[in-house]
């Protein structure tokens, strides 16, 4: 067993989730990651597999120390390969491909996501891993899948945004589609490869049957956009886009209203909705401005959204001199929904509700040091996740899966690596 497995620096004995699961992980870059992360955090065994002649392009980014970078240096790595174990193996050399298909009779699932066929034309398809290991569960997350005229077509998470048509969703009225500043499509697809192989897993349990799940990304982005979807076959309306406001339902205001400069940086924001006219008053009464309720222009929802565009500019003049989070706790006491935009230094430095729920949890990295790492966003009453280290160190525990695990000897582990098999 894992020693990633019996270890909690928290004291919680309660059991993980998916305890005496073992995964083998040939994911890199994001989307595979978050997902093999997930199992991870749950309990699985996540052994990751790399080859050091092309590492995990992660390894590289967001270093600590940026004039001096170095394949452990990444924190953005380090957060999602956390709590799993780490092994290189050449995939290509005789002796590395025996450690991968060892590893596969080894494990429940096996998870990768190369672009369409990769990992078959690498001697590593369904059919092999089925003959390999007949309980394994094969995992395969593309940008458009392995079947269709795309499938060699390869995905980042902005271009597979961009295909979905997530994209041309985000943004203001009359200005170009503004994207979401992040690879939100890489995590969305992650967040699907750890559902499917929780469904794969638990069909096996109910039927004793193995499968290989087909994931394309492009689709994890398109189910985002079935309200628009919907809306143009039912009613023959093209989407348009409005920034931050509503239109189904049609409420005014609703929007990001900016606020006083802090000592970091004069950006601050707000984001308020009104509801109700009784949202609507106390909102004005906060702001000073109780006779803004009164202006023709704003007497009714109607009306405010007939004019949101003087209503935005009338309410940002009042929210602007104002502090955010005093002003998001003001609101909040009188019924109105508020939220200051967050920051991390907010998240994880002033947050009280994310430090009662201990979401941010501190765990070692061989190389980085002790960091926080966010959470796991669910509690179970009896059960629990874990937050044990950072990703591995570079083929940091071969020794150890090969020896204790695959059951190699030290000397043959010794030769492999002079031959860089491993």
């Amino acid at each position: 067993m894992s020693v990633l497995e019996t270890t909690d620096r928290s004291g919680d004995s309660r059991p993980l989730p998916l305890a005496g699961i073992r995964v083998c992980d040939f994911t890199w870059i994001v989307a595979g990651p978050q997902a093999t992360r997930i199992l991870a955090d749950l309990g699985a065994d996540v052994v990751k597999v790399e080859n050091e002649s092309y590492l995990d392009s992660m390894r590289w980014g967001m270093q600590q120390d940026p004039a001096n970078p170095t394949y452990n240096g990444s924190g953005f790595h380090s957060n999602f390969n956390r709590n799993k174990r780490g092994i290189t193996a050449n995939l290509h050399h005789p002796s590395g491909r025996e450690v991968a298909e060892r590893l596969i009779e080894q494990s429940d699932i096996v998870i990768e996501n190369f672009s369409a066929g990769a990992f078959e034309r690498m001697g590593f398809g369904w059919d092999v891993i089925h003959e390999l290991n007949p309980n394994a569960i094969y995992i395969s997350l593309s940008g458009f899948g392995q079947t269709g005229r795309d499938r060699s077509y390869i995905t980042w998470g902005p271009t597979a945004a961009a295909v979905s048509g997530a994209t041309q969703m985000s943004g203001l009225p009359d200005e170009d589609p503004a994207g979401w500043g992040y690879s939100y499509l890489d995590h969305t697809a992650g967040y699907y490869g750890a559902i499917a192989a929780l469904m794969a897993l638990a069909h096996r349990r109910r039927t004793g049957e193995t499968q290989h799940v087909d994931m394309a990304q492009i689709e994890t982005g398109m189910v985002l956009t079935g309200v628009p979807v919907l809306d143009y076959q039912v009613n023959g309306r093209e989407y348009r886009r409005i920034g931050n406001r509503s239109e189904h339902p049609a409420i005014a205001p609703h929007n990001t209203y900016r606020c006083a400069a802090d000592e970091v940086e004069d950006d601050r924001w707000i984001a308020i909705v009104a509801e109700t006219e009784e949202q609507w008053t106390a909102l004005c009464e906060v702001l000073g401005e109780p006779d803004l309720a009164a202006d023709e222009r704003f007497t009714s929802n109607e009306a405010r959204k007939r004019n949101e565009d003087a209503l935005d500019a009338a309410l940002t003049a009042l929210t602007r001199p104002r502090d955010a989070s005093e002003l998001m706790y003001a609101l909040q006491a009188r019924g109105v929904p508020a939220g200051m935009c967050q920051r991390t230094d907010d998240k994880m430095e002033r947050d009280e509700q994310h430090a009662a729920r201990d979401f941010y949890r501190t765990a070692p990295h061989g190389y980085l040091g002790e960091h926080r790492y966010e959470g796991y966003p669910a509690r179970f009453s009896d059960a629990r996740w874990r937050m044990v280290r950072g990703a591995p160190l570079l083929s940091e525990d071969t020794m150890e899966v090969l020896t204790d695990l695959l059951e190699f000897t030290p000397d043959e582990v010794g030769q492999m690596m002079a031959e860089l098999a491993v």
